[in-house]
Order: structure tokens, then C-alpha cells, then sequence
């Protein structure tokens, strides 16, 4: 065990949202995900259910977070995803990781990386996979925000 200096900063944390936008009523899956990051140190903000693309990037806005976990089963994912990354451009927030999860078909994939959402996790994806994500993802970021100012 190693002493801390108390002088030093303190670790930052990584915040996520995790948001279920819609009106599907099913959010079993945002809720283990929620409970994984956080149990992975992170700080998890969970909007609930059906919100909306404006509701869920005011509260990532508000709740300065560093990314954005959107899971979706209703097959409007596109819709939302688009929304979300066009929203936040418009908050000058592009800065905000968005990834995603749920029923989201293969020969989508390619044209949500195109609009610029990070990782998508499918049924059965691994919860550690996302925290690594996170966290290789969101400190990638930090990195460039340093060495940028």
C-alpha cells in the first residue's frame, strides 16, 4: 500500500449518462450497465425512461459528463443517435463521447460510426468490455484536451 500525498489532485472520475430514450419501457440493460460502470468507479447518471434527444443532452450538459451511453430497442436508433450527435454540435458539447447498446442491427454499425458514435455493445456484450472502452476512450480524450491547452 502506498501513502497518498495529500497535496495531489484528486483522481478524476469518469462521468457517463446513461440514457433510455423513447417510449420503450424496457431499460433492464441500462440499468446493469449503469450498475457495472459504477461498480467500475465511474460516476453514472441514469435519465430513465422515455426521454427525449433534447432532455438527455440538456442533462449531459448540466451534468458535465464525458460520455453519453444511449441504449435503444425500438429500432428508431438511427433517429435518436442522430439526434443526439446533431444536438450536441449544436451545444458546442462534440466533446461528449456518445456509444450505444441494445437491438441494434449489424449493417447499421458503419453509418453510426459515420455520425460519430464510439462503440456500439450489442446483446450479450460483456460489461467490462464497456468500462475498458470507457475508460481507454474517455482517457484518449483527456490526453488530447492537455495537451491541446
Amino acid at each position: 500500500m502506498h501513502e497518498s500525498n495529500s497535496s495531489a489532485a484528486p483522481e478524476r472520475r469518469i462521468r457517463v449518462l446513461i440514457a433510455k430514450p423513447g417510449m420503450d419501457g424496457h431499460d433492464r440493460g441500462a440499468k446493469v450497465v449503469a450498475r457495472a460502470l459504477r461498480d467500475a468507479g465511474m460516476e453514472v447518471v441514469y435519465t430513465g425512461l422515455r426521454q427525449t434527444a433534447e432532455m438527455i443532452v440538456n442533462a449531459a450538459v448540466q451534468e458535465d459528463v464525458d460520455a453519453i451511453g444511449v441504449s435503444v430497442l425500438s429500432g428508431a436508433h438511427m433517429s435518436y443517435f442522430r439526434d443526439i450527435k446533431r444536438l450536441l454540435h449544436e451545444r458546442g458539447a462534440d466533446d461528449i463521447l456518445v456509444f450505444g447498446g441494445g437491438i441494434i442491427p449489424d449493417q447499421d454499425l458503419q453509418t453510426l460510426a459515420d455520425l460519430g458514435v464510439g462503440r456500439v455493445f450489442t446483446p450479450g456484450a460483456n460489461t467490462e468490455d464497456a468500462a475498458d472502452y470507457l475508460r481507454t476512450e474517455v482517457g484518449r480524450r483527456w490526453q488530447q484536451e492537455s495537451s491541446n491547452s
